[in-house]
């Protein structure tokens, strides 16, 4: 009798080189490793950054990205899918045509719109592209309060606020969102996951002082795309996703890498892979 072959829970990460280590794909590989799956990656640019900030931005082709979407999912068996930031819209055309043509298992898709400075990364028109071909096509999606204010073209102040802005990007397309909501500074944060045909969800967590949180937006994605990997409901993968996350801030708010914003520490739960049937 054949032996059944046995394999690691995958997740591919889609999203920008963060060459300080601290996000985009090198912060979803490090999760994903520290959370016990195996992680591939297609890079969508490169980016010259530390702790201070970003000095350059090199986008990479996007047929070039397409080569490197089908090489993955051609060769290896992809349960979750993270998408990070996409700056043109041929590369979120590839992506949804990706999606389509390889049918992966899970989507998390956080739209990164807006930098650390407040600063818009997304033009208008790449917009309303995601809205048409990518939304829909992603399982959960994660926008901060600024990215949601772009979506919906209004201010979010309150969380009350979160909870209608949640719901309408729901019923506008999106299967779920998980609305964060960090830049509303006190005691307590709190985020909104709200479903399809379900009750917002309202999630609490108590605000850790640090200024190492450069990555977290990246971290907590990826974080999620890993659980569901594992074999995690979407609330489930959530709230751990977001208890990892706190551990990960309190674990790196006294360690020093570099002069600015530093990262979360990614490893401080121990490394152990599991292995999926």
């Amino acid at each position: 009798m054949e032996a059944k072959l046995n394999r690691y829970p995958t997740v591919l990460t889609i999203a920008g080189s963060d060459s300080g280590g601290g996000a985009g794909i090198q912060a979803d590989l490090k999760t994903i490793a520290a959370l016990g799956a195996y992680g591939a990656s297609a890079i969508t640019a490169l980016t010259a950054q530390n702790t201070l900030g970003v000095r350059a931005i090199h986008p990479v082709p996007a047929e070039f990205l397409k080569q490197q979407l089908e090489a993955i999912f051609e060769d290896i068996e992809v349960d979750a899918v993270k998408i990070g930031m996409i700056n043109t819209v041929e590369v979120a055309l590839i992506i949804a045509d990706m999606i389509d043509r390889f049918k992966p298992g899970f989507v998390v898709f956080d739209p990164v719109m807006v930098s650390t400075s407040g600063a818009r990364l997304i033009q208008e028109e790449t917009v309303a592209v995601l809205w048409k071909e990518l939304f829909s096509r992603a399982d959960l999606i994660t926008p901060n309060l600024d990215e949601a204010e772009i979506l919906i073209g209004r201010k979010i102040g309150s969380v009350s606020e979160m909870q209608e802005a949640a719901i309408e990007m729901v019923e506008k397309g999106c299967k779920a969102v998980l609305l964060k909501g960090g830049h509303l500074i006190g005691p307590v944060l709190y985020d909104v996951l709200t479903m399809q045909d379900e009750e917002p969800l309202r999630l609490e967590t108590t605000f850790i002082e640090s200024k190492n949180v450069h990555g977290t937006g990246c971290t907590l994605s990826s974080a999620i795309a890993t659980y569901i990997a594992l074999g995690h409901s979407l609330p489930e993968a959530v709230l751990f996703a977001k208890t990892y996350i706190a551990g990960a801030i309190e674990a790196g708010k006294n360690v020093t890498i570099g002069k600015g914003s530093g990262p979360l520490n990614h490893s401080y739960l121990p490394t152990k892979m599991q292995i999926r049937s």
